[in-house]
């Protein structure tokens, strides 16, 4: 940690963003090409080799993350960085020979490494600049996020035009190698411009280096970051078939949305840093937790069309069906009226409809010359509500929500430097090991709420629920002052 800051300082600051949103890229890359590949079925693979795929980059990411954090605070940021970056070229190159599963996995595997930058960045920027300007500069380096919105609003098109529209499949084996290239360019200008330093305590053994871990403090800001980053990892994959499913979208207009959803995200962490700086990592996540459980509250209620029974017409006397028509019925001297069936139901699909929507009619249960008693059932009463979930609406809350998430990000890691600020290296890649298992776990709890109950927004729920527990705990050690 330095007590100034220096033009050094903005320059490694903007060179570990740089890689950082390269990484960022890369580590999300299966999330569009096995997308890509079985909808076009150029392998047989079924939704748990799908899963697998797709999060086993994630799972790499996370893992390494502690051991990267470590080996920075231990020997520095650059060569750390330059070695992981070469280290990820390898395997992605390989990716575009893999003809099988295994060949996928192992190579995903490799190449999934790349998401372990994180906590090398973060550790090599942070001891760059003084404690009171740290969550700013962690801020800028987060917005390094956005690449994951590079990735599903390019590789889309990307892929389309190597393939020339799916015309030649094979061509899919062209992106893989540009990433590859892209990581390879970017070791060398990390080479050529950036300089090492290490933290002050650099010389300590590792069990003192590990000492944080004990704390349980670290494990609440990884809960907090499992939610703030891990789930906006998760749903930067899981809008893509969301969108496809849900809202009937083509690949590549699903991909966009979902980079809409990703690209503020990581840009927001800037001012999210200087907030946080400004005005205290604790009323931010305050703000951050309340405005999560309200937008998830806000989605959970699906795109649905519920049959409910409604209000009734009961007979005010004992007495015999005079007369029967579509809008009334006379029974003795009383006659009662009818709501007819809507022979065109409120078209969901078209317009925008913010509210849930509601039509009533009478299904009639007697027929002319019947006997009735005094509240005997003459026509029992039908409710149709529907919700549209129109599109936009949701995109906006979505949007927004990943606004949230990203301010939060940042307010986590002010966290971190405020009570461990020479020991972000090792605190910053636990927290982000935690994070990162979030970007693997979700769609996996995501699939079986899907399963389980049939419907796409059941994912809200487990993430108003996760926002609660967080929120919840974060009061509590407040009031409580710990």
């Amino acid at each position: 940690m330095q007590n100034q800051i220096s033009n050094k300082s903005h320059k490694i600051l903007f060179f570990n963003t740089l890689a950082f949103t390269v990484c960022f890229a890369v580590w999300m890359l299966n999330g569009v090409l096995i997308t890509f590949l079985a909808d076009n079925q150029v392998f047989n693979w079924g939704p748990v080799e799908i899963g697998w795929l797709i999060g086993i980059p994630i799972l790499t990411g996370s893992i390494f993350r502690l051991p990267a954090g470590i080996l920075t605070d231990k020997y520095g940021g650059k060569p750390i960085f330059i070695i992981l970056l070469l280290l990820c070229v390898v395997p992605l190159f390989l990716l575009s020979y893999a003809n099988s599963f295994l060949t996928f996995a192992l190579c995903s595997f490799g190449f999934g490494l790349a998401g372990a930058g994180f906590s090398v960045g973060i550790a090599f920027s942070s001891i760059w600049y003084p404690k009171k300007n740290q969550g700013f500069a962690l801020g800028i380096f987060g917005a390094g996020n956005a690449g994951a919105a590079i990735t599903t609003a390019f590789a889309p098109t990307l892929l389309n035009i190597f393939t020339d529209n799916a015309s030649n499949i094979e061509g899919w084996r062209n992106l893989p190698k540009l990433y590859a290239l892209i990581l390879f360019i970017t070791s060398i200008v990390f080479l050529i411009f950036t300089e090492n330093k290490k933290p002050k305590y650099s010389n300590k053994n590792f069990a003192t280096i590990l000492k944080p871990l004990k704390d349980i403090r670290v494990w609440r800001f990884g809960l907090y970051y499992f939610l703030t980053f891990g789930c906006f990892v998760a749903f930067a994959n899981w809008l893509v078939p969301y969108f496809i499913n849900v809202y009937y979208l083509p690949l590549v207009t699903a991909g966009i949305l979902a980079a809409c959803f990703s690209f503020p995200s990581g840009i927001i962490r800037i001012p999210g840093g200087f907030w946080s700086d400004k005005f205290g990592a604790r009323t931010i996540m305050y703000g951050v937790l309340i405005s999560s459980v309200i937008i998830c509250f806000l989605l959970v209620i699906p795109c649905m069309k519920i049959y409910l029974p409604g209000q009734g017409i009961m007979a005010k006397s004992d007495g015999i069906v005079k007369y029967l028509s579509k809008n009334k019925i006379i029974v003795g001297k009383f006659f009662y009226n009818i709501k007819e069936k809507p022979i065109n139901f409120i078209n969901m699909e078209k317009g925008v409809f913010v509210f849930p929507t509601k039509e009533t009619w009478h299904n009639v249960r007697v027929k002319i010359g019947q006997k009735v008693k005094k509240k005997d059932l003459l026509a029992n009463g039908i409710t149709r509500i529907s919700f549209q979930a129109n599109m936009w609406i949701f995109a906006s809350l979505v949007i927004l929500l990943g606004l949230i998430w990203g301010i939060g990000n940042a307010a986590v890691f002010k966290h971190i430097a405020n009570y461990y600020p020479e020991q972000v290296g090792v605190v910053g890649g636990m927290v982000g090991v935690l994070g990162g298992l979030g970007g693997f776990f979700c769609p996996v709890i995501f699939g079986y709420l899907l399963g389980g109950t049939g419907f796409w927004s059941s994912c809200w729920i487990f993430m108003l629920i996760l926002s609660i527990i967080c929120l919840v705990w974060m009061h509590r050690i407040i009031v409580n002052k710990f």
